[in-house]
């Protein structure tokens, strides 16, 4: 994560442990690793060391919102859900539905960050809740200042993966209601 400037792009200290993201069809997240926007288009399974007791905060953000050279966005967040119990991503509490990856045709590799945070306990979220069908709430996202807000510590898994454009783009553009440069 130091390597490709996650830290201190996004978060300031790297994970203790290692967050083992899965896609439909066997593709597997492997730090850094380049995946396709198609590959991705479905939410993953995700999986880390967790306490059934306790409870957990999921997000994966794009901090190179619309190009690494010029992150005017930073972050543009894909995917967050609080109050998971223990691993069970599928009970938490959905604050924004997953989005795959759609980096704007040109822009070269986007960095895609996947982490988990520990939660003191369930949370109350005052957060907008954002559907799968528009990219409306999801730009200029601070990882860092919502953990922050909810008083959660570093994360404590994270794992993370680069795409750029393919052919799939344009799908996940006209799901969001946005236009690409060839509409």
């Amino acid at each position: 994560m130091a390597k490709s400037e996650v830290i201190p792009d996004v978060i300031d200290r790297k994970p203790t442990k290692s967050l083992t993201v899965t896609f439909p069809n066997n593709v597997k997240v492997n730090d850094g690793s380049e995946l396709t926007p198609t590959q991705v288009k479905n939410a993953p399974i995700v999986q880390w060391n967790a306490d059934p007791d306790k409870y957990y905060l999921l997000v994966m953000t794009d901090p190179d919102a619309p190009s690494r050279s010029n992150p005017e966005f930073r972050e543009w967040h894909h995917w967050l859900v609080g109050n998971i119990p223990g691993m069970d991503v599928g009970k938490g509490e959905v604050l924004s539905a997953y989005i795959g990856s759609g980096p704007p045709e040109g822009t070269g590799l986007h960095r895609y960050v996947l982490l988990v945070y520990e939660q003191p306990d369930k949370i109350t979220f005052d957060e907008p809740r954002l559907t799968n069908t528009s990219d409306n709430g999801r730009a200029k996202f601070s990882i860092r200042k919502f953990a922050e807000k909810y008083n959660l510590e570093d994360p404590i898994a994270g794992n993370f993966y680069q795409a750029q454009w393919d052919d799939y783009v344009p799908i996940l553009y006209k799901q969001l209601g946005m236009l690409s440069k060839n509409d």
